[in-house]
């Protein structure tokens, strides 16, 4: 029986794992494409200097991906796992709950042509952020609503604009529950497989779970 047989949990697990509880992971990262398969811009680091980067988790990373980068402004885009314990996780142990991490679209964007309220307006419009652990017909810890921040400025923006969202689905006339979202600095980034990648440009058929509730996020 191997490491992972032995802590896998029940399939859809809505209990985030301890550090302790976690998977071990691996030392060796995730090997992807150099360049975007739509912006043909690169995936991987260094990155423009008067670029900015965010995480966001809003369900199934293939659809989420795709909306970010269709936005003008965004100079790149990669999916990956993060906001858990367990170092380059696999999509596997990810999907098991042992590892903590949440599905995360990785952004890359030009703040002097799409400013953060603009993107984080985006993020609230496209999901349903009151889901808790599932988004949709996905069920389980990866699937949480999170806004994952790389400085300080980004972290208040991001509170203030859940503030905001609240605000909006409380005066609406549709009985909607509270935001569930996390909204925290962000811990390390790790790239899903390279299927992952681009998914739904490689496969226009293929499955997007996003789905809003239909209130405009008022920011800016």
């Amino acid at each position: 029986m191997s490491i992972f047989d032995r802590y896998v949990k029940p399939a859809k697990s809505l209990v985030l794992p301890t550090a302790e509880e976690a998977l071990p992971g691996r030392s060796a990262t995730m090997k992807v494409p150099e360049k975007h398969a739509v912006l043909a811009t690169a995936m991987v680091p260094p990155f423009p200097a008067h670029c900015d980067q965010i995480y966001f988790g809003l369900g199934c990373f293939w659809g989420a991906e795709r909306c970010f980068w269709q936005l003008p402004g965004v100079y790149t885009t990669a999916v990956g796992y993060s906001a858990g314990h367990t170092p380059n996780p696999i999509y596997e142990e990810v999907c098991s709950g042992m590892t903590g991490h949440n599905e995360v679209v990785l952004v890359v964007y030009d703040p002097a042509v799409l400013p953060l309220e603009k993107l984080l307006a985006v993020f609230w419009e496209s999901h349903n952020p009151t889901e808790g652990m599932s988004q949709g017909n996905d069920v389980g810890t990866q699937y949480r609503s999170g806004i994952y921040c790389l400085d300080e400025t980004q972290l208040q923006l991001a509170k203030q604009s859940r503030q905001r969202y609240q605000q909006a689905l409380t005066q609406s006339k549709r009985k909607i529950a509270e935001i569930t979202t996390e909204v925290e600095m962000a811990g390390p980034f790790y790239y899903a497989e390279p299927y992952h990648q681009q998914y739904l440009e490689k496969n226009p058929g293929g499955y997007c779970g996003l789905g809003g509730l239909g209130i405009k996020c008022e920011l800016e």
